[in-house]
Protein backbone atom coordinates (compact mmCIF):
# COMPACT_ATOMS: atom_id res chain seq x y z
CA UNK A 1 0.00 0.00 0.00
CA UNK A 2 1.20 3.50 -0.85
CA UNK A 3 -0.14 6.94 -0.04
CA UNK A 4 1.07 9.66 -2.38
CA UNK A 5 0.44 13.32 -1.60
CA UNK A 6 0.47 16.20 -4.06
CA UNK A 7 -0.53 19.84 -4.27
CA UNK A 8 1.88 21.51 -1.90
CA UNK A 9 3.86 24.58 -2.78
CA UNK A 10 4.56 28.23 -2.06
CA UNK A 11 1.64 30.63 -1.66
CA UNK A 12 1.16 34.14 -0.33
CA UNK A 13 -0.79 34.79 2.85
CA UNK A 14 -4.51 34.84 2.13
CA UNK A 15 -4.13 32.41 -0.75
CA UNK A 16 -5.42 28.88 -1.24
CA UNK A 17 -4.08 25.42 -1.98
CA UNK A 18 -5.63 22.00 -2.39
CA UNK A 19 -3.75 18.93 -1.26
CA UNK A 20 -4.52 15.45 -2.55
CA UNK A 21 -3.54 12.05 -1.19
CA UNK A 22 -4.19 8.92 -3.22
CA UNK A 23 -3.94 5.42 -1.78
CA UNK A 24 -2.99 2.50 -3.99
CA UNK A 25 -2.18 -1.17 -3.65
CA UNK A 26 -4.07 -4.30 -2.63
CA UNK A 27 -6.68 -2.33 -0.69
CA UNK A 28 -9.78 -4.01 0.68
CA UNK A 29 -11.24 -0.99 2.46
CA UNK A 30 -10.26 2.42 3.86
CA UNK A 31 -11.67 3.74 7.10
CA UNK A 32 -10.82 7.09 8.63
CA UNK A 33 -8.51 9.35 6.62
CA UNK A 34 -6.71 12.33 8.08
CA UNK A 35 -4.28 15.16 7.48
CA UNK A 36 -1.49 16.06 9.88
CA UNK A 37 1.14 18.77 9.68
CA UNK A 38 4.59 19.30 11.14
CA UNK A 39 6.01 22.84 11.25
CA UNK A 40 9.81 23.23 11.28
CA UNK A 41 11.23 22.14 14.62
CA UNK A 42 7.85 21.19 16.05
CA UNK A 43 5.82 18.05 16.57
CA UNK A 44 3.36 16.59 14.09
CA UNK A 45 -0.20 17.65 14.88
CA UNK A 46 -3.62 16.57 13.67
CA UNK A 47 -5.30 18.97 11.24
CA UNK A 48 -8.50 17.21 10.16
CA UNK A 49 -10.15 13.80 9.94
CA UNK A 50 -12.91 12.33 7.82
CA UNK A 51 -14.71 9.04 8.33
CA UNK A 52 -15.69 6.73 5.51
CA UNK A 53 -19.20 8.09 5.83
CA UNK A 54 -18.04 11.69 5.57
CA UNK A 55 -18.07 12.86 9.19
CA UNK A 56 -15.38 15.49 9.68
CA UNK A 57 -13.43 17.02 12.52
CA UNK A 58 -10.96 19.91 12.51
CA UNK A 59 -8.38 21.38 14.80
CA UNK A 60 -9.31 24.76 16.23
CA UNK A 61 -6.50 26.45 14.29
CA UNK A 62 -7.97 25.54 10.88
CA UNK A 63 -11.71 25.35 11.60
CA UNK A 64 -13.58 27.49 9.07
CA UNK A 65 -10.58 27.83 6.72
CA UNK A 66 -9.76 24.24 5.75
CA UNK A 67 -12.08 21.60 4.31
CA UNK A 68 -11.35 17.89 4.24
CA UNK A 69 -13.15 15.66 1.75
CA UNK A 70 -12.72 12.24 0.17
CA UNK A 71 -13.60 10.28 -2.92
CA UNK A 72 -14.07 6.67 -1.88
CA UNK A 73 -14.16 5.46 -5.48
CA UNK A 74 -10.70 6.94 -6.04
CA UNK A 75 -9.28 6.08 -2.59
CA UNK A 76 -8.33 9.73 -2.30
CA UNK A 77 -8.56 12.35 0.43
CA UNK A 78 -8.32 16.09 -0.16
CA UNK A 79 -7.58 19.14 1.95
CA UNK A 80 -8.77 22.48 0.66
CA UNK A 81 -6.92 25.26 2.45
CA UNK A 82 -8.22 28.82 2.22
CA UNK A 83 -7.13 32.07 3.87
CA UNK A 84 -3.68 30.62 4.44
CA UNK A 85 -1.45 32.18 7.09
CA UNK A 86 2.34 32.04 7.56
CA UNK A 87 1.76 29.85 10.62
CA UNK A 88 0.23 27.22 8.33
CA UNK A 89 3.71 26.60 6.92
CA UNK A 90 4.55 22.94 7.50
CA UNK A 91 5.04 19.56 5.92
CA UNK A 92 1.57 18.08 5.50
CA UNK A 93 1.07 14.33 5.83
CA UNK A 94 -1.96 12.19 5.09
CA UNK A 95 -2.85 9.09 7.06
CA UNK A 96 -5.37 6.38 6.24
CA UNK A 97 -6.67 3.40 8.18
CA UNK A 98 -6.57 0.56 5.65
CA UNK A 99 -7.42 -3.11 5.43
CA UNK A 100 -5.59 -4.94 2.67
CA UNK A 101 -6.81 -8.10 1.00
CA UNK A 102 -4.53 -10.04 3.32
CA UNK A 103 -5.65 -8.22 6.50
CA UNK A 104 -9.35 -7.76 5.78
CA UNK A 105 -10.33 -9.65 8.94
CA UNK A 106 -8.13 -7.49 11.15
CA UNK A 107 -8.42 -3.91 12.38
CA UNK A 108 -7.46 -1.00 10.14
CA UNK A 109 -3.73 -0.37 9.95
CA UNK A 110 -2.50 3.23 9.69
CA UNK A 111 -0.49 4.07 6.60
CA UNK A 112 1.27 7.43 6.10
CA UNK A 113 2.18 9.43 3.05
CA UNK A 114 5.65 10.87 2.50
CA UNK A 115 4.58 14.46 3.14
CA UNK A 116 4.25 17.56 1.00
CA UNK A 117 5.68 20.98 1.84
CA UNK A 118 3.35 23.95 2.19
CA UNK A 119 5.01 27.35 2.60
CA UNK A 120 2.98 30.50 3.19
CA UNK A 121 4.82 33.79 2.77
CA UNK A 122 3.80 36.93 4.62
Amino acid sequence: VQLVESGGGLVQAGGSLRLSCAASGMIFSIGTMAWYRQPPGKQRDLVATISRGGNTNYSDSVEGRFTISRDNAKNTVYLRMNSLKPEDTAVYYCKAGIKTLATRWASDYDYWGQGTQVTVSA
